[in-house]
């Protein structure tokens, strides 16, 4: 008995465990699981019969996604010889589609960007390489022939539109940007510009807007992100990004956060959180991985669900973002054998709620000519309407008219709920401003409109000449002028020395 009491103080003390009281410490060897709803949300790709086949999808290698979806049209850019169109598809009409379905093709170059009024679904705007903006009103049901005759066409820029953004809470102002490194902002209730920002050093590769559009974020070739007052143009925070060269650039809703996509200084893909009041240094980078597409980012500030998805590769990869350490946390990734060229993504009011669905992707795969729906789903036993994951979100009402906003009033979006499924109200028919298409002057840049046709070009050709002759004639008779102001100070400098 003596000899086992003996072994055990030996142990006892061996352990370093004296028989005075220590102090009681817990130690946890469970891991740490964040408490989230969202934790297993995955994505569900549609069916052969949910896809749109048989487009061909535009090769051209401008960094967007090509696409715009709402809750009535699919709008996909397609490959067109001379000049450039896109389809409009009915978004319930899937399936294979006509080789010879109409288009909307009345640019001179190809379609760079297309995006839906967000308050009005009949309406789309398009940019291209033909230095022109342009709004289409797209009929009921969808197009019965082509359509080359725009309801407005807005000249202003002097090379390539690459961006166009519409108003988040404003009816009827458009922003673009162009290859000549300006932005725009077109009232179309007058079918004009109303101001130019001319911060930019380079091409302006992505704006994102806050949630009542009172900022604008841009990310920039120059390697500069830029948080600016719209309507001033006012540059309120600038960063220079060489470390984490950035692309894309998306605002997290009311967080005051900015979210950006870009490369490291060793080309590896990257993600970025930076406070927008103070653009200094992030406030986290977390590298993604090694590959060299671009990371579109996708924000839903209803969930406050971040989608990051890469061009050329077939991920989506998602997380949750909140206010507190670790600010991004991981939650699943979604995979696909098929490169993704772009992603349109549906609007709150055209989900299925009743599927829980709380966003949807419609995926380009130019290699087969497709358009894949992608669903992002919550898996939920009940049947009910889950209010904790579809909470009032931003409708299809505007907050503000152009005027309003242009003299400085600011206000949220109008909310509406997806609870028993959303009738909207009688909405306002779109009416183009009628004028005159003429040379539009702002801040002193004349902007021409291009010619049309052979004759359109000979007559700007002849009046070009016309102009540069009657240059050359005033140019002389300037110097002559000059001559003559020279001899009579010389004159005066003589008659003064001889007094």
């Amino acid at each position: 008995m003596k000899t086992s009491s003996l072994r055990l103080a030996g142990v006892i003390c061996t352990l370093g465990i004296s028989n005075k009281r220590q102090p009681r410490q817990l130690i946890s060897w469970r891991p740490t699981y964040r408490s989230s709803k969202f934790r297993n949300v995955y994505g569900k790709a549609g069916n052969r019969e949910q896809c749109f086949d048989g487009i061909p999808i535009t090769r051209n290698v401008h960094d967007n996604h090509f696409c715009a979806v709402n809750a009535k049209f699919l709008a996909i850019v397609t490959e067109t010889a001379g000049g450039g169109s896109f389809l409009v598809i009915p978004v319930n009409k899937a399936g294979r589609i006509d080789p010879h379905q109409p288009k909307v093709c009345g640019h001179q170059g190809g379609v760079l960007d297309i995006k839906w009024n967000p308050f009005i679904d009949n309406i789309i705007a398009s940019c291209s390489e033909d230095c022109s903006v342009r709004i289409w009103e797209i009929p009921e049901g969808g197009l019965r022939r082509n359509m080359s005759e725009a309801v407005l066409e807005l000249y202003g820029h002097s090379r390539r539109v690459g961006l166009i953004e519409w108003h988040p809470t404003c009816s009827g102002i458009l922003f673009s940007a162009g290859y000549d490194f300006k932005i725009l902002i077109w009232n179309l209730e007058v079918g004009g510009p109303v101001k130019m920002i001319d911060c930019h050093s380079d091409v302006v590769l992505c704006m994102s807007f806050n949630t009542d559009g009172s900022l604008l974020a841009t990310s920039c070739k120059d390697k500069h992100l830029r948080v600016i007052e719209p309507r001033s143009g006012k540059v309120l925070q600038e960063a220079d990004c060489k470390s984490h060269r950035v692309n894309r650039v998306v605002f997290l809703g009311n967080m005051k956060r900015l979210v950006t996509t870009g490369v490291s200084r060793w080309n590896t893909r990257q993600v970025a959180l930076w406070d927008q009041e103070d653009l200094s240094m992030p406030i986290i980078e977390e590298e993604i991985d090694g590959l060299s597409g671009l990371l579109f980012p996708f924000y839903d500030s209803d969930t406050h669900m971040l989608y990051l998805a890469g061009k050329g590769d077939g991920n989506i990869r998602y997380y949750e973002v909140g206010t507190e350490k670790p600010y991004l946390q991981y939650l699943m990734e979604f995979r696909s054998p098929a490169p993704q060229k772009g992603l349109g993504v549906m609007p709150k009011h055209g989900l299925d709620v009743a599927a829980c669905e709380v966003f949807r992707f419609y995926k380009l795969v130019t290699l087969r000519g497709l358009i894949e729906p992608i669903s992002m789903i919550v898996p939920r036993r009940s049947e009910t309407y889950q209010e904790d994951i579809y909470p009032m979100t931003a409708g299809t009402e505007p907050a503000l008219t152009a005027d309003e906003w242009l003299s400085g009033m600011d206000r949220e979006p109008v909310l509406m709920s997806l609870k028993s499924g959303y009738k909207r109200p009688c909405q306002k028919a779109f009416k183009a401003p009628v004028r005159e298409r003429k040379t539009m002057v702002m801040n002193g840049l004349l902007e021409s409109i291009p010619p049309k046709t052979e004759n359109e070009l000979m007559r700007t050709f002849f009046r070009q000449q016309d102009e540069l002759k009657r240059l050359r004639e005033e140019l002389v008779q300037k110097d002559v002028r000059l001559q003559q102001l020279e001899l009579e100070l010389n004159n005066l400098r003589n008659n003064s020395n001889k007094l």
